[in-house]
């Protein structure tokens, strides 16, 4: 298949869910998260939760990168452009997240913060470079999909020496958060997440490639199937994993090879290499502390780094209180077991970061009709519904 209809076909998806239902054993679960938040929005979107037997349950991982950000370091943001004057540049989804004292991105800006939204990181650089008087910093988050870009633009930076700008590094990585899930892989009240293996990333195996998996297989014996973000993309990867878990294989197998290679993106990985390298701590929303799962800036480029510049001091802000949000991201909840979803929580007037983001799970819930579709569910048993935007 060569164009984006092809991996939307009606006929390949209703051919695709009868070999998922003929594979799905009757009498076992089959527990598979899909780690990546674009996925979680292409399920609902497409309604694949429904195209599949109801013992294949799909557990919603923490990969969105706005959502895993902890509120203190919202909270440095905030200081940065409150506190410090300088001018915060940042990606359009983090403007909303709500931070400490009922605050967040888009409230400073209002209250006269100079905070800007941008595309790239070259938008950031233009801006310093058009306002040599005044301090601007560049708010870098992303799973390794996004880290090139903020690595060439401290490259750029140092080239020119370029010195009212630097970056306030937030980088995660994929794999650290699979491994700490499997590792610790309950929740707040000790109930058990039972995950039977993991959707691999589309964008970020892009970067990182389809090896650094095979310890999940090798060490964890958990099969690892990447897939593409479109609704045949998962159903075709959805049955790999079916299948493996049946033959009691533990595999990484790469649904998305029009896009991923084993080695994935080596220059961008030189690159990353170059100018980041690993923290040893880094504490994500929903996982709390995680070692060695984030990036921080070498030191060949401290005088670029916003942290060092300005000598920030990590805030105590938490999430707001009844917000299920690091449940949901462990997968331990869903949208619909958090109080405030769809009451107090909604897409205009967002308590936690999962209803913000057009990857959290909550946006995804709130904007394909699931929870409305669970709800009318439980009325009336009887009748399955489907979700708006069903293939």
């Amino acid at each position: 298949m060569k164009y984006i209809a092809e991996f939307r076909s009606k006929e390949g998806a209703r051919h695709l869910a009868q070999e998922i239902k003929k594979a799905a054993e009757t009498g076992r679960t089959y527990n598979i998260m899909e780690f990546c938040g674009g996925h979680t929005h292409a399920i609902f979107r497409y309604g694949v939760q429904d195209l599949v037997p109801d013992n294949v349950k799909f557990i919603h991982g923490p990969g969105c990168p706005v959502c895993v950000l902890p509120v203190p370091r919202i909270d440095n943001a905030i200081q940065l452009a409150k506190d410090h004057d300088a001018i915060l540049c940042t990606y359009a989804d983090m403007m909303r997240v709500p931070a400490s004292k009922k605050q967040s991105l888009i409230k400073a800006k209002a209250e006269g913060a100079d905070i800007r939204m941008v595309y790239s990181t070259q938008d950031a650089l233009r801006i310093a470079r058009d306002n040599p008087a005044r301090q601007v910093v560049f708010f870098a988050i992303g799973f390794e999909t996004t880290t090139p870009p903020t690595a060439v633009a401290l490259k750029q930076a140092k080239a020119e020496a370029l010195e009212n700008f630097s970056v306030f590094c937030n980088h995660v990585l994929t794999p650290s958060a699979m491994r700490h899930i499997l590792q610790q892989p309950q929740d707040g009240d000790g109930d058990p997440v039972i995950i039977d293996g993991f959707l691999g990333p589309s964008h970020v195996s892009s970067i990182i490639g389809s090896k650094p998996y095979e310890v999940f297989a090798r060490e964890f014996g958990k099969p690892v199937v990447i897939a593409g973000f479109e609704p045949l993309d998962v159903m075709q990867s959805t049955l790999m994993m079916i299948r493996q878990i049946n033959e009691g294989r533990c595999q990484v197998e790469n649904e998305y090879t029009r896009v991923v290679t084993p080695e994935g993106n080596q220059k961008a990985q030189r690159l990353v290499h170059e100018v980041l390298e690993l923290r040893d701590s880094f504490e994500w929303r929903g996982l709390g502390w995680v070692p060695e799962s984030a990036l921080q800036i070498r030191p060949e480029f401290a005088a670029f780094d916003a942290e060092k510049r300005f000598k920030l001091i990590r805030s105590t802000g938490r999430d707001v209180k009844g917000c299920a949000c690091p449940e949901i991201l462990r997968g331990s909840k869903r949208p619909t077991d958090c109080k405030l979803f769809g009451t107090v929580c909604t897409p205009d007037n967002p308590q936690g970061s999962c209803m913000v983001s057009s990857e959290g799970s909550c946006a995804a819930y709130w904007s394909y009709g699931r929870f409305r579709m669970e709800r009318d569910q439980l009325a009336n048993p009887s009748q399955k519904q489907q979700p708006e935007g069903t293939i």
